[in-house]
């Protein structure tokens, strides 16, 4: 008969982990995998969560820079310990210094954190760490220590009816958690590391990014203290390190032993990197009404419903429905003065025109008709305003979407302006150091609060560094 409570505890929890847990090993670090969730159930948390993230409006909508992040991260997967795993890549748009993993390889970097980012190499050291979470299981693993725990504590105050013994046990699996979070960054320290140099990156951005985020950190105590409010604690990305963190620096070692790589850029002039970063919003998202596009270069704003997607590139913008079953491009060309918009339109559409309007928005001089060819109908429009801007409806049930698709149309008008600032913003742009230039005189034109600060630390010159004629420097305009 078992009489000390530990003991007892201690046999419980052997026969509920037993019962409760399944054990395989671990892809990543080879070790016994002790977890209650299958990696089909990681999966379905993972697509519902992002689902989520979707629907409330995280995704920063710039397609060429998600797929730039989305085309890194793949390369990290592809030599990760769960190649074949399918990886899922997203920019958040939030000002942030953060990023984060969920199961089933879903692995989101806050364009906040991006412009603080100086090459490729920091980005890859970002991405892999997040990777690494997923590939070593460290969210089944900590879900399975929490429900273990609560197991753990149910059954031995069941079995026993002492109160005591099932509050030790909740206690003892919430340290345990508590642990599991702190190892779980150095592991993924270490496989990150690991799919950096594997990739072609060095190890070594791994501590260039912990330098960023201390600076950072320093940065936000001084504020506090100079305005008499406490200091703010931060539980971002790599919160656990300290600025010069052995272990993280052994783990890194490790990984470049593994030979000795190249970087993929030289990080002292653009590459890449900073050809897609450039023009990132600074700060929180402008206040915008919701379902309404703004185009602050052109000068122009459309409604459309909450749901829609708006994407924009170098050659169009594409509004869609949320299930993809209608879209709405619009393109712009040089306007022929000899033209009314009716001509134009009639010059450039394919097929039998139908169902003409005359436009008149906003002061705006317009015509739409629906083009017929053969059992594919389409919704054009074109709009003078400055440039000529042709849109093309289409949808898989043309006559359920035609009147949205012309509710878009008619809601086209230049901006307001108040609208303006709304639509600019500031934003993140590169440029090269001038002889004679000083923090001080770069952040002259820099409208944002502790700007002097606030560039050396986007810069890597946190707290008294200057920049050298010639670089490469980020500024806010």
């Amino acid at each position: 008969m078992i009489r000390s409570p530990l003991l007892l505890l201690t046999a419980i929890a052997l026969i509920t982990l037993g019962l409760a847990s399944g054990c395989a090993s671990n892809p990543a670090t080879g070790g016994a995998d002790v977890v209650v969730m299958s990696q089909g159930k990681e999966v379905r948390i993972g697509e519902e969560m992002h689902a989520e993230i979707l629907k409330e409006g995280g995704l920063y909508e710039d397609a060429e820079l998600q797929a730039y992040v989305d085309r890194v991260g793949q390369r990290l997967a592809a030599n990760s310990d769960r190649p074949d795993m399918q990886f899922t890549f997203t920019v958040i748009d939030s000002p942030d210094l953060n990023a984060f993993a969920t199961p089933g390889g879903y692995v989101y970097i806050n364009r906040g954190l991006l412009s603080y980012l100086d090459n490729e190499a920091e980005l890859a050291g970002v991405l892999a760490h997040e990777i690494a979470h997923i590939t070593a299981r460290h969210a089944a693993r900590q879900q399975s220590a929490s429900i273990t725990n609560k197991v753990l504590a149910v059954t031995a105050g069941v079995l026993t009816g002492s109160r005591q013994i099932m509050d030790s046990a909740a206690m003892y699996g919430t340290e345990l958690v508590r642990g599991y979070g702190r190892e779980h960054e150095l592991e993924a320290d270490g496989l990150g590391a690991k799919y950096m140099y594997l990739s072609g990156y060095e190890p070594d951005a791994l501590l260039e990014v912990i330098a960023v985020l201390k600076d950072q950190e320093q940065f936000q105590r001084v504020r506090a203290r100079s305005s008499g409010k406490p200091a703010g604690t931060y539980h971002g990305l790599y919160a656990t390190h300290p600025r010069n963190d052995q272990r993280l620096q052994t783990v890194v070692r490790a990984a470049n032993e593994l030979g000795a790589g190249e970087p993929l850029e030289d990080p002292s002039v653009p590459g890449e990197f900073q050809r897609r970063t450039d023009g990132l919003p600074w700060g929180p998202a402008s206040k915008r009404e919701e379902g309404r596009y703004y185009h602050s270069k052109l000068e122009f704003s459309f409604a459309h419903p909450p749901d829609w997607r708006v994407r924009s590139s170098s050659s169009a913008i594409i509004a869609s429905a949320p299930d993809g079953s209608a879209t709405l491009t619009l393109t712009l060309r040089q306007p022929d003065p000899a033209q009314s918009p009716r001509e134009a339109l009639e010059a450039a559409a394919s097929g039998a025109l139908s169902e003409g309007l005359e436009l008149d928005q906003a002061g705006l001089k317009g015509y739409s008709a629906v083009a017929s060819n053969d059992a594919d109908a389409r919704r054009l429009a074109v709009v003078n305003h400055n440039w000529q801007y042709l849109f093309e409806g289409k949808a898989e049930d043309f006559a359920a979407a035609d009147g949205t698709l012309l509710e878009i149309i008619q809601s086209f008008r230049p901006l307001h302006p108040q609208e303006r600032e709304v639509a600019s913003g500031r934003h993140l742009r590169y440029i090269q150091v001038p002889r004679g230039a000083t923090m001080a005189s770069l952040a002259a034109s820099s409208r944002i609060p502790d700007a002097e600060a606030q560039l050396r630390l986007l810069n890597g010159l946190y707290p008294r560094g200057e920049p050298r004629v010639g670089d490469w420097v980020k500024v806010i305009q």
